[in-house]
């Protein structure tokens, strides 16, 4: 069982009955709502602000998910092609390890995109490390054992699945045709669907399930076109350098970074850093922690009762107006009033 089954607290069982799973799920539920009602907003599955407490606490983790129909458990479902069972995110920062182990994995599939960081995967027997831009699929009843650890800062996304055609989707998008793990390298392409289909299973507007398989299945041809062919030992050097520079800046976008001082203190020259790393992300590196920081901020806007100035201050800015500006001119609405609009 893993913390993202119910994304509450980390307890860890091992595939106990049903009847003791049921209990344990409806109980979970129960106290995810009594707990979060203080600060959530819609009173959805989200637990956005997990990772951070008013007062000046340190944060612990991150977490933001959804689930269909609010269950908290694994089904399979055979009346269509293609059905998002959950999707969430979670980014460990002073958790010190976060263990998941299902002996006789789940009955849907799964799907998990590290962003930042690194996992330690168990396959066939041996320990993997599995570096951030990379994607990692079980199949159903696949036995799961994976571990993340805090020092590493790991920052990690997740689909679970289901459907009477999914072999054949896969299929038809060439996916994990030769193992279970796929490099993707990092695309905010990848990140926007995820949360995308976390907001919609979050908000249950009209025909979200549908849109859902849509988001899902856009998701599989992004990976199908970016996914690299084969990997050089020059692009190996690339790939690494942008990895460590994506995962600092998932890591640290809410503090002051200077491209310039990255670069130097890399040893790497600016603009050739600038260059590759829009290759390697779509977005230049400020663009990126751009991003970063509206998307954060769009989630606490939606999910939380904090004010405009503490939302701006948690996602790096001091000045409330320019972060009001600057929100306005990405997304088209003040922040106040993106936070009142639910389409």
């Amino acid at each position: 069982m893993s913390w993202h089954d119910h994304n509450i607290f980390p307890l860890y069982f091992y595939d106990f009955s049903f009847g003791l799973s049921l209990f344990y799920a409806i109980f979970t539920l129960f106290v995810h709502k009594l707990y979060w009602t203080k600060h959530a907003r819609n009173d959805t599955l989200s637990l956005t602000e997990a990772y951070l407490f008013k007062g000046g606490a340190r944060r612990i983790m991150y977490i933001n998910s959804g689930y269909l129909h609010n269950s908290l458990l694994d089904f399979k479902d055979k009346s269509k092609p293609l059905v998002v069972g959950s999707c969430g995110t979670y980014r460990l920062i002073h958790q010190p390890k976060l263990p998941t182990y299902r002996p006789r994995g789940r009955i849907d599939y799964q799907l998990l995109y590290i962003t930042a960081g690194k996992g330690h995967f168990f396959l066939n027997g041996k320990e993997e490390i599995i570096e951030a831009g990379h994607m990692i699929l079980y199949k159903p009843r696949e036995m799961q054992r994976y571990v993340y650890y805090g020092t590493d800062q790991t920052e990690v996304y997740w689909v679970h699945f289901t459907g009477n055609n999914v072999k054949n989707i896969l299929r038809e998008y060439h996916l994990f045709e030769s193992g279970q793990i796929i490099q993707t390298g990092n695309s905010t392409e990848y990140h926007q669907i995820f949360r995308k289909m976390i907001q919609e299973l979050q908000l249950t507007r009209p025909h979200y399930e549908e849109y859902l398989s849509l988001l899902l299945r856009e998701l599989f041809l992004l990976i199908s076109r970016q996914a690299p062919m084969g990997i050089s030992s020059q692009n190996r050097m690339l790939q690494k350098e942008m990895e460590e520079a994506t995962q600092y800046f998932n890591e640290h976008f809410a503090e002051e970074i200077s491209i310039e001082q990255y670069a130097m203190d890399k040893h790497l020259s600016t603009s050739w850093f600038i260059r590759s790393f829009k290759r390697y992300n779509s977005v230049t590196p400020m663009q990126y922690i751009l991003n970063l920081r509206i998307t954060n901020a769009k989630t606490l806007l939606r999910t939380t009762t904090y004010s405009v100035s503490e939302v701006a201050s948690i996602v790096g800015y001091n000045n409330p107006l320019y972060f009001s500006r600057l929100f306005k001119k990405q997304t088209g609405l003040p922040p106040s009033e993106f936070r009142n609009n639910k389409i």
